[in-house]
């Protein structure tokens, strides 16, 4: 048994298909399948089930997997530890972020991380909040930039910035003209809001919740510029972060809301035995000159 072995398990365990296995390992299928018939073999188990449809990893390969998943990620962090001794900004560094954030905020990074760190290999990784904490917890991604709090034993956070949620309308809507809000104003109305298994939808229904307000039930948006483009064409209102905000759109109005404020809070969020901390340390610093400039 070796490493190689254990990614390629890890692989059929994730793809459930050995060609996909096979071609994301960059080795043959028979190459592949082999060794995985081999690891099954020297430990007497069977760690898949095989079907002519798909392959599923038997009870006891869901626990040689998990394990499986540990040493690679403690390997992945030796090599971290090697890389950090000789230059701690250095070396491939996979940072997350959540959709209706990854979208605004990593094109405004990637430059500043480069000027700044710039033998970092830099990997960007856009996934909703749920699949990016199991991605941190299995040493996939190095760190992500969620909205806080995350609860989570294995983690440390530190807060960026908070972002302020606007009300987008129509520029023909009766509130298009102001340039305050209260929260009020949205009692009896029906925002248009995001799918299931975005953050942002949990947190504009807490404050829906709050002033009174519902959900468009007809409509459910994949992502941010499409609720944008459904305020254009006066469909509906919803709530677009401050991070989103297009300055001078001339078809929709981002009316503030007065005071408090509804927001989310952005916050950086990495393993308690990552090693990479001064890359961390310059990720803070480069985030919070981003929203003072903006």
């Amino acid at each position: 048994m070796n490493i190689r072995d254990l990614k390629y398990l890890v692989a059929v365990a994730k793809y459930r298909n050995f060609t996909l296995a096979s071609e994301h390992c960059c080795v043959t299928q028979p190459t592949l399948s082999g060794q995985i018939k081999k690891l099954e073999e020297n430990l007497g188990v069977q760690i898949f089930e095989r079907t002519n449809k798909k392959v599923l990893p038997t009870a006891v390969g869901e626990l040689i997997i998990a394990s499986a998943q540990r040493v690679l990620s403690e390997a992945n962090h030796i090599n971290d530890i090697a890389e950090a001794a000789k230059d701690p900004l250095s070396g491939s560094f996979r940072l997350g972020a959540f959709p209706t954030l990854a979208t605004y905020i990593f094109p405004m990074l990637v430059n500043p991380i480069k000027a700044g760190m710039p033998n970092l290999k830099l990997i960007l990784l856009e996934e909703k909040t749920d699949d990016l904490i199991k991605k941190l917890e299995q040493g996939e991604i190095d760190c992500a930039l969620l909205a806080l709090p995350v609860h989570n034993d294995l983690f440390y956070s530190q807060k960026l910035f908070d972002d302020d949620y606007l009300l987008a309308v129509n520029k023909a809507h009766e509130l298009a003209n102001l340039s305050e809000v209260d929260q009020s104003a949205l009692q009896n109305r029906r925002l248009l809001l995001l799918e299931e298994g975005h953050c942002m939808r949990d947190q504009a229904l807490d404050i829906c919740g709050l002033v009174g307000a519902s959900e468009e039930a007809d409509f459910r948006a994949t992502g941010l510029e499409t609720l944008r483009q459904m305020v254009k064409v006066g469909a509906g209102v919803t709530l677009i972060p401050e991070i989103a905000c297009i300055k001078n759109d001339p078809e929709i109005s981002y009316i503030p809301f007065a005071a408090p404020r509804p927001k989310r809070t952005i916050g950086i969020v990495w393993r308690k035995t990552l090693f990479k901390t001064s890359v961390i340390e310059e990720l803070i610093k480069i985030t919070g000159k981003l929203k003072q400039v903006n």
